[in-house]
């Protein structure tokens, strides 16, 4: 590798998504940003754009359907984008079924309104296209449940659709159910369990993703059932020391450790978007140094490159990147990432070092490259910092106990799992202990908001998107009924105080002295923006050295690619200068 630099437009380039295997197994289909690619899987010739604007591309026999402006388009391989719909409203989601001249499409019943009235909120509803005809008709009455997926049974079988209570994540994942329309007529094959998603058929059995029951914090697993009056839901994976992440018609991805399995195929790092055929399998892949690229080839490997969309990040002197094993101070095994400073080994620490949390809870650092628009490894390790990647218990890749522990909880034993692992690199002379920073994106900037309440130890920090107070994210979060789940409790339970006061930052932040940078979505609905304004106000109450920055028409994941750029170089500045 030479010594290129590493720019934030290198770092905020798009990354393949979305893919979608050919009926034939000849062709994947897949999004660069809004651009619609494809590429032959024998690699006999490079990936090629077929229409720009696109999301959610799905094969339909020889062509390739995908939607734009809310309407559903499709392409031949070697023809132009034509314009399938002209419903209003748009279209929200859609499956091309076993007869090809039959689309199923997923969209509301007529436009909705900008006044918005809880208990009129607008279902999303099944509808059958006729490309021979045109128009949408009804397909099934699910009454006034909102539709969410649907799924066909290979060969031209029924069709299983996922539905919420309400449009709304809160409550309307929690309260799924499965339906089964066949000849038109519906069949409620019983509540799922709470965040059912990827709805699949395999053979005559009915599986998805959902959460572990009976709580909401804990790992994901796979349900089946067979249709069927009373239909048991089962849990697939249970005791699984894994976690399924993705799930296919003949086969599960996991997560574990720091590595992802697809099927029975090891992969070291992480695979995204996977699609299969009958003997093939597609993935993005990304490894220690490489970043995410669509590979293909056998189900049990090896799988073979098709795209090459950075390949100037091969000009760019990496940090070296270690896994690490250590035990938590109660003993539970854990492991994580260690990036060292681009240039730079062991032999020469120790190092400012910068801990990176990871969102969720239940998320994880894999094995892959550390470089994205959000605080990220490399982008710190090609400035000279050494980075920690913690793993710590709540998150994903090693069943679901392990998830499972911090369930009205966070911010405890999660946080001394973390600090186990800064106490090891110190000790091991890697971490200058007069030099060490924290930051995070959604629960890592809640981490990172907590860690600076708790501990002096932190000479600067970054809150990106964090939670400050629990009880007022459970009230007006997205996902309400989970935060409460996280914090064990809300505001509404009678006089405090809560439970949730004791992990929330807020409760701490007299304490703080560490300057922190705030970074928020101004649009954000995950993590409202209240929740920085919280902060804010409180670190300025108290005097605290901190920065307050608001990405406006944001939501939870910064979008604007002017925006990544800003927020990268803040982030590396605000380390710059305090450590």
């Amino acid at each position: 590798m030479t010594n290129e630099a590493l720019t934030a437009e290198l770092v905020t380039a798009p990354a393949p998504t979305g893919l979608a295997l050919s009926p034939d197994g000849g062709w994947v289909a897949y999004l660069l940003g809004e651009d619609l690619m494809v590429v032959p899987v024998d690699r006999s010739a490079p990936p090629r754009k077929l229409a720009g604007g696109a999301t959610v591309p799905r094969w339909a026999q020889d062509s390739v359907c995908f939607l734009s402006g809310g309407q559903l388009h499709r392409i031949a391989l070697t023809g132009e984008a034509e314009q399938v719909t002209r419903s209003r409203p748009g279209i929200h989601d859609y499956l091309p079924l076993a007869d090809p001249a039959l689309i199923a499409v997923i969209a509301p019943e007529r436009e909705d309104s900008d006044v918005r009235v809880w208990s009129e909120a607008e279902r999303d509803r099944l509808w059958l296209y006729d490309l021979r005809e045109g128009g949408l008709a009804p397909l099934g009455d699910f009454g006034d449940r909102h539709v969410v997926e649907v799924a066909q049974r290979p060969g031209g079988g029924p069709l299983a659709v996922l539905t919420w209570s309400k449009p709304e994540i809160d409550p309307g994942s929690y309260e799924p159910e499965v339906h089964l329309v066949e000849d038109g007529a519906v069949t409620n094959l019983g509540p799922a369990t709470a965040e059912a998603s990827s709805l699949t058929w395999r053979g005559p059995e009915l599986a998805y993703l959902g959460k572990t029951p009976p709580g909401l914090v804990g790992g994901d697993a796979v349900f089946g059932l067979v249709p069927g009056e009373g239909a048991e839901h089962r849990n697939l994976t249970a005791g699984e020391p894994r976690c399924p992440v993705e799930i296919l018609p003949d086969l599960t991805v996991y997560a574990r450790g720091l590595d992802t399995w697809i099927g029975d195929l090891e992969v070291r790092g992480l695979a995204g978007s996977v699609t299969a055929g009958e003997n093939l399998v597609a993935a993005v892949i990304s490894t220690a140094y490489e970043p995410p690229e669509v590979y293909a080839g056998p189900k049990g490997g090896p799988l073979k490159r098709l795209s090459d969309t950075r390949p100037e990040l091969r000009e760019i002197r990496w940090g070296v990147q270690e896994r690490l094993w250590y035990r938590a101070s109660d003993g539970l095994a854990l492991d994580g990432l260690l990036i060292l400073p681009a240039g730079k080994s062991r032999v020469d620490g120790p190092f400012p070092l910068v801990t990176l949390v990871h969102g969720g809870p239940y998320g994880r650092y894999a094995d892959c490259l550390q470089l994205a628009w959000y605080p990220s490894g490399q982008w710190l390790a090609t400035a000279g910092y050494a980075v920690f990647l913690p793993n710590p218990r709540g998150g994903q890749g090693h069943g679901h106990e392990f998830a499972a522990t911090v369930a009205g909880a966070v911010g405890l034993d999660e946080w001394t799992d973390i600090v186990a692992g800064i106490d090891l690199l110190v000790a091991e002379g890697l971490a200058d202990p007069g030099r060490l920073g924290i930051g995070g994106w959604s629960h890592g900037g809640f981490v990172a908001a907590w860690a600076v309440g708790q501990t002096t130890t932190f000479k600067a920090a970054l809150v990106g998107a964090g939670i400050s107070d629990w009880g007022m994210l459970a009230a007006t979060g997205q996902f309400g009924a989970a935060e409460a789940a996280l914090a064990g409790s809300t505001g509404w339970e009678g006089p405090g105080p809560h439970q949730h006061d004791r992990v929330s930052p807020i409760s701490y932040a007299s304490r703080i002295r560490t300057p922190v940078l705030i970074a928020h979505g101004a649009a954000d609905t995950n993590v409202p923006v209240s929740q920085a304004e919280f902060l804010h106000r409180a670190l300025r109450h108290h005097g605290v050295e901190h920065e307050y920055v608001l990405y406006p028409r944001e939501n939870h994941a910064i979008r604007e690619r002017a925006h990544q750029i800003d927020l990268l170089h803040r982030m590396r500045a605000w380390f710059d200068r305090w450590l």
